[in-house]
């Protein structure tokens, strides 16, 4: 069985090296040795007095895993050699010299595949120039499952090392961009420092550049969102134009290079399926508390996760100006309860314009729309109605669809609405200002939230 065993890995050597491969008629070369030949480098690993040649092996390995470096071996070819003819497991001691070699990969930007392909690599070659004399077949086999065993331990201990090293690195270099967007924010570090600062990170921001802003309804949770592989999903979508991600009170930052204006629509599109996808596996659970809120007011409720997006601006201000918009369109869209995932800074300006004179919008609100307050269950009902009315362009069919309620009841409603506040729902002149007193209701959270006092 030994025989056959070498005499197989000589064919392969034979193959790898390029030179005739020998048949049956030749015997079992084992037993007279192998026929003399060019030795091929990488591959035969023994040195003139025929002991294995680790460095070589080493080498070999390292090569083939793509220039992985040889030193993150370590200590363990010698340490297979030794379990091979002793059975051993490996020590405590070794298990964690490798799990260091795992980190120093992820330190340096070794690809786990490549540091797995430089163990195994290391461990087929040491393999095969182990002494085939070895005394019966179950010495054999006892020898390949301490190999196979050790192995398994030494790449389980440096993958585990790899995985603490990369999320290290992680959140190093997620604090270096969290600190670099503050400092834009700020403008701290001048104009070229920030330019330099963003060049190391991957951004030019001399050019024109949009912002967008992810999260969930409610406070967000950016970490979720960062274990989605939001980067590569956000780098694909925009290459070739620059690109950063970074978390920031509980929302994704995502600034996109904006060279003619599609960038920031794609990556957006792009992150909303990501976005959706994640959001899939909660969906269900929380289905049957959004159908009951559904009940209620008859209107879709905001989406899981929501993506605002600014408008594109030049140089390191211009990316300030744009993450502004987008933190203002995120809160108006909240406010809303816009039933769409993704929103433009553009085309929320009319809300900004209302918010940008609170103290005006207040005073419509409750000039107009307290009187509902009145009606038998309060104003939720019917500023849902009107909300739907004018959605449906002030038709009751339509809005009654939308609500799950009868014609009947939505002409009711219209009629309390004429009663209590003195306007004509269906009025175009009424209609204006009860439109824009429902949207500044909305946005004030209005009746949950009182209203200021003048």
């Amino acid at each position: 069985m030994a025989h056959r065993l070498r005499f197989a890995l000589h064919i392969a050597d034979a193959r790898q090296c390029g030179r005739e491969v020998p048949g049956p008629e030749h015997g079992w070369l084992v037993r007279a040795g192998y026929p003399a030949g060019r030795r091929c480098p990488g591959v035969n690993a023994r040195g003139e007095d025929h002991t294995v040649d680790l460095a070589a092996i080493t080498r070999a390995a390292s090569r083939e895993a793509g220039g992985v470096p040889a030193g993150l071996l370590g200590g363990y070819l010698p340490a297979v050699l030794d379990a091979a003819s002793s059975g051993r497991r490996l020590s405590a001691a070794e298990l964690a010299e490798y799990a260091r070699s795992g980190e120093q990969a992820a330190e340096d930007g070794v690809a786990l595949r490549g540091l797995v392909d430089l163990y195994l690599s290391a461990t087929w070659r040491l393999w095969r120039e182990l002494p085939a004399d070895t005394g019966s077949p179950a010495a054999l086999r006892a020898a390949g499952l301490a190999v196979l065993r050790a192995a398994d331990d030494a790449v389980a201990a440096a993958a585990g090392g790899f995985e603490r090293g990369y999320l290290s690195v992680a959140r190093r270099e997620e604090g270096e961009r969290r600190e670099f967007f503050e400092d834009l924010l700020s403008g701290r570090g001048g104009v070229a420092g920030l330019l330099d600062r963003g060049e190391r990170l991957g951004l030019r921001l001399a050019g024109p550049h949009q912002v967008m802003l992810a999260g969930s309804d409610g406070q967000g949770d950016a970490g979720v969102l960062a274990g989605t592989h939001i980067d590569a999903v956000v780098a694909e979508a925009a290459a070739p134009s620059s690109s950063l991600v970074l978390s920031r009170r509980g929302r994704l930052v995502v600034i996109v290079g904006s060279a003619d204006d599609g960038e920031a629509g794609t990556v957006a599109r792009a992150l909303a399926r990501a976005l959706g996808r994640r959001a899939g596996g909660t969906a269900d659970a929380g289905g049957a508390a959004d159908a009951g809120g559904a009940a209620d007011t008859g209107e879709p409720g905001p989406p899981p996760w929501r993506i605002a997006v600014g408008r594109s601006y030049p140089g390191p201000s211009g990316v300030v100006r744009s993450y502004d918009e987008a933190e203002d369109a995120f809160d108006v869209a909240q406010r809303l309860g816009l039933a769409d995932p993704v929103v433009s800074a553009a085309d929320l300006l009319i809300y900004q314009v209302l918010l940008r004179d609170r103290a005006a919008i207040t005073d419509l609100v409750r000039t107009l729309l307290t009187p509902l307050a009145r009606a038998r269950g309060g104003a939720g009902p019917l500023l849902a109605t009107l909300s739907a009315y004018y959605a449906r362009g002030g038709v009751a069919a339509a809005a009654a669809r939308d609500l799950h309620l009868s014609v009947r009841t939505i002409t009711y409603r219209l009629a309390r609405v004429r009663e209590l506040t003195g306007r004509d729902p269906a009025r175009p002149a009424d209609a204006l200002a009860l439109q824009v007193a429902v949207i500044g209701a909305r946005m004030l959270d209005w009746p949950v939230t009182r209203l200021e006092r003048e």
